[in-house]
């Protein structure tokens, strides 16, 4: 009797996710540095408040404004009667600030600044963990620093929301890689308090289970060479054991799957409560243009631009776009996990298909960091001193560009 030769050996155990995180946290700080720095000095230059920008305009007045007296402030909008209500805005960002500014000597919108760095960092540790898990330390390595060169990474510096709620999705994305279903309900769980792009943890969750459902169905996985054992010269007597049945659905996923659009729901519950309507959440949404189309809006601008005074504009869109779409093509030909896949492909579809302003689509992207993964694989094959060489070309087009836009008119 000879062991089969032709069984996978055991998969090795993957190493606890600090274990080379280190490289990852301080490549990811030193390019967020170079942006700050690039924002400060363009800022003293043109005469502007830099941390202002940072943690006192657009969204980062409204959840200080929530963290400082709670919901039920509106704005009435001069060309129509239209309103905006804060209840747009997800409730975890301001009680983390509120909390924070009750144990620290800060205000509110310095304790937004202060836990979107934390959450930023633990995103890039996260980011690290899934990286590596996927493509080998070097390329999780590298993948958390592309992260912070994002061209709108300057909002990882911002009191917003992408630093949070992207934390949480990388740590859910490992867990549930790592099998540990609780774990990745819990932290889609919290991301629903956070943004409502929680939506795609939750799809990417619950396609997982799924297909480890079917494939459970299919019968049971084979977990490579059974171990010899001598056999005995004197038969030993049998001993009836028990059959234990194994459930198709292990009782982790249930709960994990019971967790992860928890979050969500229990906001779009409380404002369905507080205004006294089932849909909303839905109306206060579209009442901000957040609302499902499709894709027409999107469509539109870009034939506006194409067909007015700056044509070329319209081509760069197109020309972007077809970049996203070839670096989706590639996260498909790369075969990522599933639960990964999924994630990428819902954060990206949410963010074309509504009619929300057209500047913040990048920003919407960005949490989507598994795009940027064929990226670092492909750069992890370089020598060190032409990776740094890239990379440091990168920090700095994307603290350039992170200035520019901050000092601008318009909100990211």
């Amino acid at each position: 009797m000879f062991p089969d030769r032709t069984a996978p050996p055991p998969e090795a155990p993957d190493p606890p996710p600090h274990r080379g995180s280190g490289p990852a946290l301080l490549g990811y700080a030193a390019v967020r540095l170079v942006g700050l720095a690039v924002l400060l000095v363009a800022a003293s230059a043109a005469g502007e408040d830099a941390w202002h920008r940072l943690k006192g305009r657009w969204d980062a007045v409204w959840y200080t404004r929530i963290a400082e007296h709670g919901y039920g402030y509106e704005v009435t909008l001069p060309d129509g009667g239209g309103v905006h209500s804060d209840l747009a805005f997800f409730p975890l960002l301001p009680a983390l600030e509120r909390a924070l500014s009750a144990v620290l000597p800060v205000s509110p919108a310095t304790a937004g600044l202060l836990v979107s760095w934390t959450a930023a960092l633990a995103a890039a540790w996260g980011i690290h963990a899934v990286g590596a898990h996927i493509a080998g330390p070097r390329a999780g390595v590298v993948l958390a620093v592309l992260w912070g060169v994002y061209p709108t990474a300057f909002v990882q510096s911002m009191a917003y929301t992408e630093s949070l709620f992207t934390a949480f999705a990388a740590w859910s994305l490992y867990a549930v890689l790592r099998g540990r279903w609780v774990t990745a309900g819990a932290l889609s769980a919290l991301a629903g308090l956070t943004r409502p792009s929680a939506v795609a943890l939750v799809a990417a969750l619950g396609v997982t289970a799924l297909a480890t459902v079917a494939a459970r169905r299919r019968g049971p996985e084979r977990l490579g060479p059974v171990p010899l054992v001598p056999v005995p010269l004197v038969p030993e007597p049998l001993v009836p054991v028990p059959l234990v049945p194994v459930p198709l659905v292990p009782v982790p996923l249930i709960a994990g799957m019971l967790l992860a659009p928890l979050g969500w729901l229990a906001y779009a519950a409380f404002v369905a409560v507080r205004l006294g309507s089932p849909t909303a959440y839905f109306d206060v949404q579209a009442a901000w243009g957040n609302r499902v189309d499709g894709g027409v809006a999107l469509a539109r601008f870009v034939a506006a631009q194409l067909t007015g005074p700056h044509p070329l504009a319209g081509v760069g869109l197109i020309a972007a776009f077809g970049l996203l779409g070839w670096a989706l093509w590639l996260c498909v030909r790369q075969r990522q996990p599933l639960p990964v896949l999924v994630y990428t492909l819902v954060i990206v579809a949410v963010s074309l298909v509504g009619a929300a302003y057209f500047g913040s689509r990048p920003r919407l992207i960005m949490p989507a960091f598994p795009l940027l993964l064929p990226a670092a694989v492909a750069l992890a094959r370089l020598r060190d001193r032409y990776l740094a060489a890239v990379l440091a070309a990168l920090a700095l087009a994307s603290a350039v560009y992170g200035a520019f836009t901050l000092l601008g008119p318009g909100p990211p």
